[in-house]
């Protein structure tokens, strides 16, 4: 069984920083995880993805500004957000997608910023 444990969000003013966590737990192969984001009456966008050989992509919206990083177990991946906006401001979920290409979804975690 895959589980995805997310933490880190929260209420932060603009200019702020967060760090956002996800723990996948289970025998799984990992082919790359990234996160997502959805603001409310908004469909869900890309945020950021790490990969295979530790190919990174970031949201046009979000380079220069977010971090994704992954720890050396390769079971963790860290989203680090920096120079926050109110336009960040949505739920963040963690995507696992696993050898066959099944993908895995966190439950999300609220990203708040004031402006």
């Amino acid at each position: 069984q895959v589980k995805l444990d997310e933490s880190g969000g929260g209420l932060v003013q603009a200019g702020g920083s967060l760090r956002l966590s996800c723990k996948v737990s289970g025998r799984i192969s990992i082919v790359a995880m990234g996160w997502y984001r959805q603001a409310p009456e908004k469909q869900r966008e890309f945020v950021a993805s790490i990969g295979v050989g530790h190919r990174i992509n970031y949201a046009d919206s979000v380079k220069g500004r977010f971090t994704i990083s992954q720890n050396n177990a390769y079971n963790t991946v860290y989203l680090q957000m920096d120079n926050l906006k109110p336009e960040d401001t949505a739920v963040y979920y963690c995507k696992v997608v696993v050898a066959g290409f099944q993908a895995y979804w966190g439950q999300g975690t609220q990203v708040t910023v004031s402006s």
